[in-house]
This record gives C-alpha cells, structure tokens and sequence, in this order.
C-alpha cells in the first residue's frame, strides 16, 4: 500500500472514533442528564470518560493525518476540485474555539458541582442546573454539526 493512501486510511479511522466517541458520549450523558439517582450519575460520567478521550484524540488525529496525508499526497489547497479542503479545515478550527471558552471552565464548574453533590451523597438542584448548560449544549450541538458538514465535503467534494 503507498504511504499516502495509508495515511488517508488512519485519517478515516480517526475520523470514525472520532465520530463513534462523540455519538457514544452523548448517549451516556444524555442518559445521565435524565437520573436523578447520584450513584447513577457517577457511574455514567466514569463510563463516558473514554468515549470523551476518543472524542479527543480522534480529533487531534483526524487534524493531523489530514494535513499530512494532504501534503504527502501533494493536494492543493487552493485549487478548483480542492476548495472543500481549506473550508473543512476551517470549520474544523471553528469547533476549537470551544475548548478553551466552554468546554474547558464549564467542564472545571461541572467538576465542582459533582464534587458537591458527591458529598451531600445527592443529586442536586446546581447538578441538575450544570447538565443543562446552554453554552455547553449549543457547543456539542455544533461540533456534531460541523462533524457532519466535513465528512459531506470529504464524500461529496462539491467544489
């Protein structure tokens, strides 16, 4: 197999964990959304852990082996047939702003709150508040969003 085209296969399965771990993540969290039973709670965040890390480094993958597969095989970036490469990467980028302002406070917030409800041994009203978080919600949303609107441009290549 060249060198290329195995680079292009691990950018597609980082892409597929990528996609299996936020699809997974949100049906654990989703479900841990709906309980109102602590314990619950708990188990369901530790069983969402990995699904989170694949989310994680699948992203950071997907980024780098498209580059690279990109510049191995000598892609243009800026070419007619090729336009979908730059607006995939930049909505790639666009979902990075989230780390740093939503993801990364309200995910430290959201570490204070079930702490708090861990030691009162009960699901809480803030718990309950912080699982509702809009700014975190508007951010998945639109991460899934934009998953779907580059893996379009990768089938589909519509410029």
């Amino acid at each position: 197999m060249e060198f290329g085209m195995a680079l292009k296969f691990l950018h597609v399965v980082a892409a597929v964990a990528m996609v299996a771990g936020l699809i997974a993540r949100e049906v654990v969290l989703g479900r841990a959304r709906r309980s109102n039973d602590i314990n619950q709670v708990e188990l369901l965040l530790e069983v969402s852990n990995p699904f989170e890390k694949m989310v994680v480094y699948g992203s950071v993958s997907v980024l780098v082996f498209g580059i690279v597969t990109m510049l191995v095989q000598s892609r243009p970036l800026f070419q007619a047939g090729s336009y979908w490469l730059p607006v995939s990467i930049a909505l790639f980028a666009s979902t990075l702003a989230f780390v740093p302002t939503v993801f990364i406070p309200r995910g430290n917030r959201f570490e204070q709150t079930i702490e708090e409800a861990r030691q009162r041994g009960e699901f809480t009203v803030e718990l309950e508040q912080a699982f509702a978080d809009a700014a975190v919600a508007f951010a998945r949303n639109y991460e899934f969003l934009v998953i779907g609107l580059i893996y379009a441009l990768m089938v589909l290549k519509p410029f």
